[in-house]
């Protein structure tokens, strides 16, 4: 899967071909790691991406139309202020190492020309992106790296450029087949070829290795002492048209395709996988690039967001359900406020009997059956009118406790349920637009702090929308925000509303236009109900539902929280086959 410096070379001819000469008309850096180039020619604009994402760094034109933060980092700025009108004139790659170098014609202050170079490094973990001048010294780069990061090289503003070190691996654009023959069966005798190929050969991939092992064994392993003639003459024959293509750059971008997703890509027609994959043949290297990582990056992008979202969704539980626990240890502590008020009246009874300065008192319960001793401790500083004064002032102070701990309780316990229904919506967001209005949303209710300089408002996404089996509308809430939207704003008052019963869920709404619903088109949407809820993998889901009139919003509720009368109750099993049957009009 890794993108070796064999591909850059077809890469760098098709590049040279479509964007050398163009001049840069803007810059966007969208997240940390990328960099978008609008090059613009007579022809047109294109878009190139410069990418230095650990498990996904390349380099290739897209057609995808970036983000562009409002407030742009600071590399972005320093490109657009030095880049920005200049013209690429040279693509340069040394060798077959997985480094290009774009030079661009720029001017500098006094209007004179000079050479700026954009290195883009594609080394796994340690990709990169660096800024040089005119002079080979570093202006700046995406990662800077200092002496406590690498001993053996430093990238930082005013040091001058170096490529990365050198792997000592042959070059099939400089050496004979022969010579890395030879140097392959000077290797260890039990490695096998692929493992040898690739420590012998600069820039070729793990993928290539082992396709040049599979049509020298036929499929089968192949060990260095194992190595029939026949093999050492299929083995120099293909390296032979293997160096003839790089060469002359005349590979094609194949991709291997599994069932479910692509699995590599190379210059060469992929065969080793034989039955479990197809090989297709893209329309250009960069069209193979954007395919294969486009979905791997938004997956990743996704999958980074919903782990921070969990991680603040969490805390909060953790939190509130700590908040909880003791709230009602305190509680509990006040079920006892009416053995204080008794003290208090037991006291008060006995003045008389109690002499200032003891500790302790024992006297009769009136209040119970047989009026038993008990034992009241005082504190010896106060006059016995003063220490039943004192249980008084702490039964009421009970008794106040008791109703706003109470109220604290079924506050917080709302809460809950509200960060519980926010943990169902995060578990179905499906898009980049639903994780960022789940976040969005927890800004709004103090769960996450906005940050000072504030991105452009996101797009808002809308309700999922279904057409029944006999022709009715039903629209459903992607999270809590549009539940309150759909529910409480746009759905009529004669549309019926459906959520699944005590358990977190999307609001439903069916649409009906003024007519009598038909069971069928009710039945289907309860199910809908139940499949975007927590029950969507149980049986017999209770799901709720009323005309949309008798669902009300208390005050200050949270989002998606509402309360609802006359309602009816279906039990249904969610059934995936019948939300595929109806008609997804997103």
């Amino acid at each position: 899967m890794a993108l070796d410096g064999a591909y850059l070379h077809h890469l760098k001819k098709e590049l040279e071909t479509s964007v050398l000469g163009c001049k840069v008309d803007r810059i966007y850096q969208p997240n940390r790691d990328e960099l978008f180039l609008y090059m613009r020619s007579r022809e047109g604009t294109q878009k190139l991406l410069l990418s230095a994402r650990a498990n996904s760094a390349r380099i290739h034109l897209v057609k995808q139309t970036p983000e562009n933060p409002k407030y742009p980092p600071m590399l972005c700025m320093l490109l657009r202020k030095r880049l920005t009108g200049a013209h690429l004139v040279q693509i340069r790659q040394p060798g077959l190492e997985r480094a290009l170098l774009l030079d661009f014609d720029g001017t500098n202050e006094l209007g004179d020309t000079i050479r700026l170079t954009l290195a883009i490094e594609v080394m796994g973990r340690y990709s990169n992106i660096i800024f040089i001048d005119e002079n080979g010294k570093i202006i700046d780069a995406l990662k800077r790296v200092d002496a406590e990061m690498s001993s053996e090289r430093l990238v930082l503003p005013g040091l001058t450029y170096h490529l990365p070190p050198p792997q000592k691996k042959l070059c099939l654009l400089e050496v004979a087949p022969q010579q890395i023959l030879c140097q392959i069966q000077s290797l260890p005798a039990e490695m096998q070829l692929h493992k040898a190929l690739l420590h012998t050969l600069q820039g070729l991939s793990p993928v290539v290795c082992r396709e040049i092992q599979f049509r020298v064994g036929h499929g089968a392993d192949v060990f260095i002492h194992q190595m029939t003639p026949a093999q050492q003459s299929a083995l120099l024959d293909i390296l032979l048209r293997l160096q003839e293509i790089i060469i002359k750059q005349t590979g094609v971008p194949a991709m291997a395709v599994g069932p479910q997703k692509p699995l590599d890509f190379s210059f060469i027609p992929i065969q080793q996988y034989g039955n479990r994959a197809k090989c297709a043949i893209k329309s250009s290297f960069s069209e193979l690039l954007d395919s294969f990582y486009g979905d791997r990056d938004r997956i990743e992008r996704m999958h980074v967001k919903s782990q921070d979202l969990l991680r603040i969704l969490t805390t909060a539980t953790e939190r509130i359900s700590r908040k909880i626990n003791n709230q009602r240890a305190d509680l509990k502590k006040c079920a006892k406020r009416d053995e204080l008020r008794i003290c208090g009246d037991l006291l008060n009874a006995n003045l008389y009997r109690i002499s200032k300065g003891s500790t302790s008192v024992h006297l009769e319960n009136f209040y119970e059956e047989g009026q038993p001793l008990v034992t009241i401790q005082l504190n010896p500083a106060l006059s016995p009118s003063q220490n039943a004064q004192k249980y008084y002032k702490a039964y009421r102070k009970a008794r106040t406790a008791e109703d706003i701990l109470t109220v604290q309780i079924q506050n917080a316990e709302a809460e809950l349920a509200y960060l519980d229904s926010v943990f169902e919506e995060l578990s179905r967001a499906e898009k980049e637009c639903d994780l960022n209005e789940i976040r969005s949303e927890l800004a709004e209710e103090g769960y996450i702090r906005r940050p000072k300089n504030k991105r452009q408002k996101d797009i808002a996404s809308k309700p999922l929308q279904f057409t029944t089996s006999d022709g009715f509308h039903v629209l459903v809430g992607r999270n809590n925000r549009q539940n309150d939207q759909l529910t409480l704003k746009q759905a009529h008052k004669n549309d019926i509303w459906f959520h699944t019963q005590k358990i977190p869920g999307s609001h439903v709404i069916l649409v009906t236009d003024g007519k009598a619903p038909t069971d069928k088109a009710i039945l289907e949407a309860a199910c809908l109900a139940a499949y975007h809820s927590r029950g969507k993998s149980a049986t017999k889901v209770p799901v709720d539902y009323t005309l949309d009139r008798y669902v009300s919003k208390p005050k200050g509720a949270k989002p998606g929280m509402v309360i609802y009368v006359n309602q009816k109750t279906l039990y249904v099993t969610p059934n995936t086959a019948l939300v595929k049957q109806q008609i997804q009009q997103n």
